[in-house]
């Protein structure tokens, strides 16, 4: 049996509905898609700046707390060099005050007569020569003369040996120390300095451990002692 035109036009009416209906459904699963898509990429962009933004938080962090330890470094070193320098400043102190009270013991005749006699008998001992040569203040020759008369005869009973002393009245030790002698040997190449100033060093240098301990207590930061 032959379709009529209004059954064709159904037909058509129905396959076109059938077509627009199709094609709806595709846009409608392409833009579900899409939408997919872009909530996912949406995330993963918000995500990576997300973890940029907390690495260059954390990067900052990591750079101020370094920097703070480096101030913190800076202060307590710069603490310790004040500190030390208070302590070398009052132990020079010290020093200057021993050399003021060296300058007071030439004063006392009696007293720097004895010193210096000790001062050169120990030369003599370190020498052990035969000819020596003594240089001292210009002020200080007459006493030395003494000296040397009284530390002679000591000297030779003690290494029984015979000894030949020159006072050097050419070159003086400076009138500006506080006194005691230089003691050489005959060609003058070996000296033994036994000025006041010298043996005052020579003590600070020996005694200074033990100086430091007094003044301001043990260091802990040292395992042994001198």
């Amino acid at each position: 049996m032959a379709l009529t035109d209004a059954d064709v036009q159904k037909q058509i009416k129905h396959m076109m509905g059938f077509i627009e209906q199709e094609a709806i459904e595709s846009v409608e699963e392409i833009h579900g898609k899409a939408e997919e898509e872009y909530n996912i990429e949406k995330g993963r962009l918000i995500q990576t700046q997300r973890v940029k933004i907390m690495g260059h938080y954390e990067k900052k962090d990591k750079q101020i707390e370094q920097q703070k330890k480096i101030q913190m470094s800076n202060l307590l070193n710069q603490g310790r060099l004040k500190v030390l320098r208070a302590r070398d400043d009052l132990i020079g102190d010290l020093l200057n005050e021993a050399r003021q009270r060296l300058a007071e013991i030439a004063k006392d005749p009696v007293a720097y007569c004895t010193l210096l006699e000790g001062l050169i008998l120990q030369g003599f001992y370190q020498l052990l020569e035969p000819k020596v040569t003594i240089r001292c203040r210009q002020q200080d020759v007459e006493i030395v003369k003494d000296a040397v008369i009284k530390t002679i005869p000591i000297y030779k009973e003690a290494v029984k040996k015979n000894i030949a002393v020159r006072i050097d009245q050419e070159r003086f030790l400076s009138s500006g120390i506080c006194g005691g002698v230089e003691v050489y040997n005959d060609n003058g190449k070996i000296k033994v300095a036994n000025t006041l100033e010298n043996r005052l060093e020579l003590m600070a240098h020996q005694m200074m451990p033990e100086v430091r301990m007094n003044l301001f207590g043990a260091n802990p930061n040292r395992k042994f002692t001198d």
